[in-house]
């Protein structure tokens, strides 16, 4: 088995003007996409009627790596496994986003999200499955249980 698969995604991220009377710009993720070079090597913006827009970013690899095989675990046990995209908004343009990384780990989303980054979640096609669970059962090596003895059969300076 390859040491670290990967693949290569596309996100397409929507953007929304003034959705209410708080928010300047909306932006949601609505797709993932496997990248099979079709798409072209830079962001490019798919519809504009300047409410709503539609923005497709290609070339964004998602690779999985052995350390972080209890997370896919995590999130092929969750019940709804998904993608989970870390996207920016543009400081110095906030009608501007963009994706920064692609993961399928829950422990890399969790450290994202304390992080203050934005992460958004979708479905996981169900014929990837398979790829992220062969993967995951290879390398997820959990740590035996021990048993913990009574304080009263240890010795007081290991109390």
């Amino acid at each position: 088995m390859d040491p670290r698969p990967s693949l290569c995604v596309a996100v397409q991220i929507e953007r929304e003007r003034q959705p209410n009377s708080w928010e300047d710009w909306r932006f949601r993720i609505t797709q993932v996409l496997a990248d099979d070079g079709r798409f072209g090597a830079g962001a490019r913006t798919l519809r504009d009627d300047g409410r709503h827009a539609v923005f497709l970013h290609p070339g964004l690899e998602v690779a999985l790596y052995p350390d972080e095989a209890a997370g896919y675990r995590l999130n092929l046990d969750s019940g709804a496994p998904a993608w989970f995209v870390m996207w920016r908004v543009a400081d110095d343009d906030p009608s501007r986003a963009w994706p920064e990384r692609v993961t399928l780990s829950y422990h890399e989303a969790g450290r994202l999200l304390d992080a203050q980054e934005r992460v958004d979640s979708l479905p996981l096609p169900p014929e990837l499955l398979p790829w992220l669970a062969d993967f995951a059962l290879a390398h997820d090596r959990p740590e035996p249980r021990r048993r913990r003895r009574p304080a009263s059969f240890q010795a007081p300076g290991e109390r």
